[in-house]
Order: structure tokens, then C-alpha cells, then sequence
């Protein structure tokens, strides 16, 4: 177990009767606040005389700070657009044959005459559709951001590796930057750097450095101690120990983290490009939504695409080990030379041709963006009423009770009957005695959930009163892992409650809740699909494989296009991002139940489903509460880009505050999400832990 597990071990939690008598008062706690709620209505408001100055406190810090810092970054900004603006004329210099077959070469040399064909397809539709030269600035972007991510990455990564200080300084930064939103990163930069694509290059490297820190370390760690010590008795320096020993020996993993860092670098473009001021692919992707020009968001959402999967197919390709990658002749000194000469060789016959124009004209695409707009506009009417009725059905009966509870929601109207007293009464007294029936037959933890469970949705999140939200909260970490993890969910809760954002999370909450039940069911039904079949398992690899590697914008495109702005369109964006983590999770658990115990159970005539309910499943739980967790935090991420669909969530005051260029209230917002994953998470890593399984 490493020191960042061992922190929120389950081994501090209360004993089985402690934990019992626990409950028991926290539901005791929960119906007196019901019970007052009438009489005290700041159980469910929390009343704006409490609420703590946190946003205008950081406001007035960045008004103190922001003059004395213009100057200096005025600077570094002259000096980071300068090489942005020589990078991209590099780029636009090279005519698009010649950048093809860059990239070809690079796919061949990394993975073979697969990755170099599927290259060039992918590019080719880049240049069809028109969009080579946006293309070619989101590469100047990346290309600009990854080296100086990879290489403070790395330094930092090593230097956490060596002192255990800054170890642990370097743990809490990559917790804030993997779980506060990339959007809230914007708002100070933008008032430190303006208006322009500055601001999302500093962005990409702020956001792109936390993978390569990760890998670098955990390269480091998996170092064997004898191989170091046979370095050491050989004579080495400590300098030649790490150049000739360690770092080929971890080699593989900060190629990995390369991989890993381009892609985040990738992602955080597309996200800048809300800023605007740069004419890139993201700025496309985001005009053609806000006009509903749905064909040509499908379009240059492609675009972003393939241009995100060629990239991380090359980069990932370079990280595997050399049996999987072309000869060793050609790695070494063939391959560098293909790819530094062949295309620049063509560049330079396509610029010395007479027909060099026809080459630039031919890059502005072959496909009718408007045609594309008509065809797509046609299709959803075509389908507008199944898709209206579809809608309004999760609408009123999944999404609403969640929100406002069955008490707002129900109505003669939606359901065809009103929710009365007598409904009420009968509701709580089957919840209260399903509660008892399984709290004596000793699932007293099941039977706390389930009065919990029903509260909430009697009431919904949005009624719920705060105070018996922190207590559960608080409660849930104490019984899981312990005094720690109680501490920081009670912390948490508090500051997100006493910044006014309970309303806001509320939302957050009942969003994720719903689209991570919607993954785990659907996603799990693949999962174990792809366990069973070999055959369907090949085929959904690709897919899954897509789905990670486009970026986060690409998912609002077809639900918006055919639901519109709302939140049922967040909710679908929301569920399409995660929907990868309990598949994979799913199918790897049961793949690795051991054999003899499948076999077992068929010798004692256990049917298929039998095996998969008793056997399988349960051993491979605690990988699929892993990727339960994984589910939840792409869920929590994918929150602020919702917000540009019209969800009203924490993601919204990020966007609201970024639109204002509101420090205060960015930072406050998207430290609150940064709370609610951090706690959800460590929650989920105590209850793997003491399940039996391991967060590696």
C-alpha cells in the first residue's frame, strides 16, 4: 500500500457496533431537520447573512496582485507569442501532402503500415473537410504546450521522487489541478495575459503537466532497488546512476506520460477555445454550436477527432516496447532521417511547382457545409416527435424527482395522479418497513441507504436540508475509513455550503448521480458482454479506444443536436463521456476471476446467470466499485462543459464566472467540484480497500 492509500486506510473506521449506533443517530438527525424544516426554512436556504466572503477575499488578493504581475507576464507573453506564431507559420508553410506524409512516416515507424495508412486516411478528411489550416493552429498549440509540460513535468516529477517534502506539496497541487475544472484555470489567466490564445497555451501547460508528473514518479518508484544497487557497486556517480540505470529502466512509463500529456494538452486547447482569439478547430467547433449549425459541428467536431486519435495513436505507439514498433535499423537512424527529410524534401518540390496554389486550394475542403446543415436539420425533424416524447418521459420521471422530489413532481399531469398526504404516508411507511425488514436480517448498512435514498427522493436534492447533507456526508467517510477522511468531508461540505454554491450542488449531484447510474448500467451490460465474447470485445475496443481520446466538447454535438439546449442534453453529454470506465472496469473484473473458481462452479451445476450473479460478479467487485469511481470522476469533469448546454449546476458558475472574468467566484466553484472529487473518491478508495482490492 502506498503513503497516499495508507492515509485514508480503513483500518481507523468504527467497529460494527459504533457504526450502527452512528447511523442510527444520523437518521435520527435527519428526521428532526425534516421535521423543522416548516419552521426554520434556513434548513434548506442557507441564509446569505452566513454566507463566508471567500469570493471577494480572492478578488481583492488578484486586484493586489494582477498590476504587480502585468508587466512580467506582458513579457512572457511577447516571448510565448512570438514562438506560437513561428511555430504555426512553420506549419502552414508545410503544404498538406508534405504534412501527411510526416505523420505517415511517424505512424510507421511507431506502430507499422497500419498506423501510417490510417494516418493519412484520417488527415485526408481533415483536408476535405476544410479545415487544414485550423487544424494545422490547434497543432501549433500542442505542439508549443507539450514540451514544456513534459519537461517541468519531469523535473518536478523526479524532484517529488527524491524529498519526501516535496513529495507531499506535489500531491495536494495534482489533486487541485486533476479535480478543480480546466475552465476555472482560464479566469486568472485571462486577467493576467488578456484576451488570445496565450491564455490557453499557458492553460494547456498548466493542465497538461500533472500526467507526466504522475508517470515520472510512479516510473521512478518501479526502479528494482538491486539494479540500483548493482550501479552503485559498479562504480557509478549519482548523476551517471540516474542517466545510465534508472531513467532507462523507468523509460517506458514517461513515454507513457508523454502519450498522456499530449492528450490532456489536446483536450485543454479545445476547451481554450471558448476564450476565442485564435482560428483553431475548438473556435469552429464552438461558433457552428452557437449558430445550431449542427452539420458543420458534426464536421469540425470530426476534425478535432481524428486529429486527437492520430496523435495519441503515434505518441502511444512510441511508448511500447520495440518488438511492437518497425526495426531497430529504422528507429535508430533511417527512421530519423525519413522523417526529417522525405517531407520536407516534398514540401520543397511542392513549393518550387507552378501549380503550388492548387495545392493550397485544395485544401479548403471538397464537403458542403450547408448541405451537411440541411441533411442533419431533416433527420431531426424527421424524428422530432419519438424524440420529444423520449424527452419529456426522462424528464418528468427520472430527472424532475431527483431535483424537486416526488412531492413537486408528481403531478396529474406527468404521472396521471397527485402526490397527497396519503401517498406520502403510504411511501414512508413501505421505505420504513423495507428499512426494518433488512435491518434485522443484519443489512443494517442497506437499510440506512435505503431510509437515506428515500428521503432524498421524497424531497429531492434541492430540498434536502444542508446540515443533515453534511452529517451524511461526514458520517459515510467516518464509517468507510475514519476520523481523517471525516475531517475532509466535513470540511469540504462546509465551504462549498457556506459559499452560497448548496443550490448549485445540489444540481451537480443529482446530474451525476442519474448519468452514473445510466453508465454503470449500460456500460455494465457491455462489460460483461465484452467478458463473455472475444469476438464482441474486439469490436468495442475500438470504440471505447475513440471515446477516451476525443475531447470533451465532441459530446455536447449530437446531443444538442437532437435534444437542444437543456439539461437533459447535459445529462446525455455527461453519460457518452463516461460511459468507457465501467465497460472496461466491468469486462477486466470478470476476465480476471480465477479459472478454477469459474470451473467449480460449473461442476456444481451453476447456470450461466447463476455463475455471473454469485460467483463472478462477486469476486470482481471490488474492480468494478473502481470503476464505479472512475465513472464518478469523468462525470464531476465533464460538468463545467454541460454548462455550455444550459445546465444550472457548480460547472455553470464556472462558466458564469469565466464569462465575467470573475476570479473570486471561478475559484470558489471549481474548488467546490475539486471537494466533492476528491471526497468521492477517497470515499470509493476506502471502500476498495476494504473490500480487499487494490487502487493500483
Amino acid at each position: 500500500m502506498s503513503a497516499h492509500q495508507a492515509v485514508f486506510a480503513p483500518n481507523e473506521s468504527l467497529p460494527i457496533k459504533s457504526r450502527q449506533l452512528l447511523w442510527l443517530v444520523v437518521l435520527a438527525f435527519i428526521a428532526a431537520c425534516i421535521a423543522m424544516r416548516p419552521a426554520l426554512p434556513w434548513l434548506v436556504t442557507y441564509p446569505s447573512s452566513w454566507l463566508l466572503p471567500v469570493a471577494s477575499i480572492i478578488n481583492s488578493v488578484f486586484g493586489f496582485l494582477i498590476p504587480l504581475l502585468t508587466p512580467i507576464c506582458a513579457v512572457l507573453a511577447t516571448i510565448l507569442r512570438a514562438a506560437l506564431n513561428a511555430c504555426s507559420a512553420a506549419l502552414q508553410w508545410m503544404p498538406w501532402p508534405a504534412m501527411i506524409l510526416f505523420f505517415a512516416v511517424l505512424g510507421w515507424l511507431a506502430r507499422g503500415w497500419q498506423l501510417a495508412l490510417f494516418t493519412t486516411v484520417t488527415l485526408g478528411y481533415v483536408v476535405m473537410a476544410g479545415y487544414w489550416e485550423q487544424g494545422m493552429n490547434t497543432l501549433s498549440l500542442v505542439s508549443l504546450a507539450v514540451p514544456l509540460a513534459v519537461g517541468f513535468g519531469f523535473l518536478l516529477g523526479v524532484a517529488a521522487h527524491s524529498s519526501r517534502h516535496v513529495r507531499g506539496v506535489t500531491m495536494v497541487v495534482l489533486d487541485l489541478l486533476q479535480t478543480v475544472p480546466a475552465f476555472a484555470f482560464l479566469i486568472p489567466l485571462l486577467l493576467l495575459f488578456g484576451f488570445g490564445p496565450i491564455v490557453g497555451l499557458i492553460a494547456c501547460f498548466v493542465y497538461a503537466v500533472a500526467p507526466m508528473v504522475h508517470c515520472t514518479m510512479l516510473g521512478l518508484e518501479h526502479v528494482p532497488p538491486s539494479l540500483v544497487e548493482a550501479g552503485s557497486m559498479a562504480g557509478c556517480t549519482r548523476l551517471q546512476r540516474f542517466w545510465h540505470v534508472i531513467l532507462p529502466t523507468a523509460k517506458r512509463e514517461i513515454l507513457t506520460g508523454i502519450n498522456q500529456t499530449t492528450m490532456a494538452a489536446f483536450s485543454m486547447v479545445i476547451m481554450a477555445a471558448i476564450i476565442g482569439g485564435f482560428n483553431d478547430v475548438g473556435w469552429e467547433v464552438l461558433n457552428s454550436m452557437r449558430k445550431a449549425e449542427f452539420g458543420q459541428s458534426l464536421l469540425s467536431g470530426l476534425v478535432i477527432a481524428v486529429l486527437a486519435m492520430v496523435v495519441d495513436r503515434i505518441t502511444f505507439g512510441m511508448a511500447q516496447p520495440p518488438r511492437d514498433r518497425a526495426p531497430t535499423i529504422l528507429r535508430k537512424g533511417l527512421g530519423t532521417a525519413l522523417i526529417l527529410a522525405v517531407p520536407l524534401f516534398v514540401a520543397l518540390l511542392l513549393h518550387a511547382s507552378p501549380s503550388s496554389m492548387v495545392w493550397a486550394d485544395r485544401a479548403q475542403g471538397v464537403i458542403d457545409p450547408s448541405g451537411l446543415n440541411r441533411a442533419v436539420i431533416g433527420l431531426v425533424q424527421e424524428f422530432s416527435a419519438p424524440l420529444d416524447a423520449f424527452k419529456g418521459f426522462v424528464l418528468y420521471h427520472f430527472m424532475l424527482p431527483l431535483r424537486i422530489g416526488l412531492v413537486g413532481a408528481v403531478t396529474p399531469f406527468t404521472w396521471g395522479f397527485a402526490w397527497t398526504v396519503e401517498v406520502s404516508t403510504i411511501y414512508c411507511g413501505l421505505s420504513l418497513a423495507l428499512a426494518v425488514w433488512l435491518w434485522f436480517r443484519g443489512q443494517w448498512q442497506l437499510a440506512a441507504g435505503v431510509l437515506i435514498g428515500s428521503t432524498l427522493l421524497l424531497l429531492g436534492f434541492n430540498g434536502f436540508p444542508w446540515p443533515a447533507f453534511v452529517i451524511v456526508v461526514t458520517a459515510l467517510a467516518w464509517s468507510v475509513s475514519g476520523p481523517r477522511l471525516a475531517s475532509l468531508a466535513s470540511l469540504g461540505t462546509c465551504f462549498i455550503i457556506g459559499t452560497g454554491l448548496y443550490g448549485p450542488l445540489g444540481q451537480s449531484l443529482y446530474l451525476c448521480l442519474l448519468a452514473v447510474l445510466i453508465c454503470m448500467f449500460v456500460g455494465g451490460l457491455l462489460g460483461v458482454a465484452a467478458a463473455k465474447s472475444d469476438r464482441f470485445s474486439a469490436v468495442l475496443k475500438p470504440v471505447c479506444d475513440a471515446l477516451q481520446t476525443m475531447p470533451q466538447f465532441i459530446f455536447l454535438i449530437p446531443a444538442l443536436m437532437f435534444f437542444q439546449v437543456g439539461e437533459l442534453t447535459g445529462l446525455i453529454a455527461i453519460a457518452l463521456y463516461a460511459i468507457v470506465p465501467p465497460i472496461r472496469y466491468v469486462e477486466y473484473g470478470i476476465r480476471s476471476v480465477p479459472a478454477d473458481l469459474v470451473e467449480t462452479s460449473r461442476q456444481i451445476g451453476c447456470t450461466a446467470w447463476q455463475r455471473l450473479i454469485h460467483v463472478e460478479l462477486p469476486v470482481a467487485k471490488p474492480v468494478v466499485v473502481l470503476g464505479a469511481n472512475q465513472t464518478i470522476m469523468a462525470a464531476l469533469s465533464m460538468l463545467p462543459v454541460a454548462a455550455l448546454v444550459g445546465t444550472k449546476d457548480l460547472g455553470q458558475q464556472v462558466y458564469i464566472a469565466l464569462s465575467k472574468a470573475d476570479a473570486g467566484l471561478g475559484l470558489v466553484a471549481g474548488l467546490s467540484i475539486a471537494f466533492v472529487a476528491m471526497i468521492s473518491d477517497r470515499i470509493m478508495r476506502a471502500t476498495v480497500s476494504k473490500a480487499g482490492g487494490s487502487m493500483d
